[in-house]
């Protein structure tokens, strides 16, 4: 087996640019960036392999020659299909480009949005992940093929959820953008121990991720009141990308009061005011349709 190995790393370093060649799965690396949010409840994975161990691997992946280690080679995308390969002791099928940094992550993001798998939180976990490396919004918009407002949103999520409780989660399919933002909103009001008691709930190990998800903010929600004197945040900061104060919301038991600052244009407001129906349109689309975005494709999720 091991020399079978050589001669696969041997052929795959002398073939052209963009010939399939095949490769040891075991000298795969991951992107330097992740896109995924692992699910422990994941049963379509062994039909995956059953069907690639009866099939073959139909679509090969896209790697690049790891910059940090010579032999090794770093995935672009096709992690799913290197995992399977691994399991069942085969080469996996791959292209071999020398890609930049830059452009892995543009081909990460764009097969993930050919494919249209991923769930809401693990775009907004890919689009923190990018953020937090330092790589530039201009590359992350085209690598998430969002425009700078959605990704804004994507960030301010990410952000606010803990990674210990993504990771409890996984990635909630069915989940969309406005039930990820009430669990924010519960996080923020929660103690430690709240958030420790809710993520160590038994049950949580042997449901699917979208109803760990609901578990979690049920859990969350019944903690809140458990301590009714517990004060919510009265007033939230809002900001511009330049970090400028650019007014405030404050939240109440009655309602959400937003506040602009006297420095804004005074036409600002009724721009906003405008587009109130418009938002609430949004709002609602979003909560009827979680998962237009994603379990599509013939390799889901990868």
């Amino acid at each position: 087996m091991g020399s079978m190995w050589r001669d696969m790393a041997a052929t795959a370093q002398a073939a052209p640019e963009n010939t399939v060649v095949q490769l040891d799965p075991t000298h795969l690396d991951p992107s330097f960036i992740e896109d995924r949010v692992a699910d422990s409840t994941d049963h379509t994975f062994p039909a995956f392999v059953e069907n690639i161990r009866e099939q073959g691997q139909q679509v090969p992946i896209l790697v690049r020659p790891h910059p940090m280690g010579e032999g090794r080679y770093q995935i672009a995308y096709g992690r799913r299909r290197t995992r399977a390969a691994a399991q069942l002791g085969r080469p996996v099928r791959a292209i071999v480009r020398p890609l930049t940094d830059e452009e892995l992550l543009v081909a990460q993001g764009n097969e993930n949005l050919e494919r249209q798998d991923l769930s809401y939180i693990e775009r907004a976990f890919f689009a923190f992940n990018m953020e937090k490396a330092g790589v530039t919004r201009d590359v992350i918009s085209a690598a998430m093929g969002s425009d700078k407002g959605d990704l804004s949103r994507y960030i301010m999520v990410a952000e606010a959820i803990p990674t210990e409780m993504i990771a409890v989660i996984g990635p909630a399919p069915k989940v969309g953008r406005p039930r990820w933002l009430t669990l924010a909103d519960r996080v923020k009001v929660a103690s430690p121990s709240q958030i420790s008691s809710a993520l160590g709930a038994p049950e949580l190990a042997t449901v699917s991720s979208d109803k760990r998800f609901a578990s979690v903010l049920k859990a969350l929600a019944d903690s809140v009141k458990l301590e009714p004197t517990r004060a919510l945040p009265k007033v939230e900061t809002l900001k511009d990308k330049r970090g400028l104060k650019i007014g405030s919301l404050e939240r109440s038991a009655s309602g959400t009061r937003l506040t602009l600052d006297k420095s804004l244009s005074p036409q600002f407001g009724a721009y906003v005011a405008a587009r109130l129906p418009e938002l609430l349109t949004a709002f609602q689309a979003d909560e009827a349709h979680p998962t237009r975005n994603t379990n599509q494709g013939d390799d889901v999720p990868e």
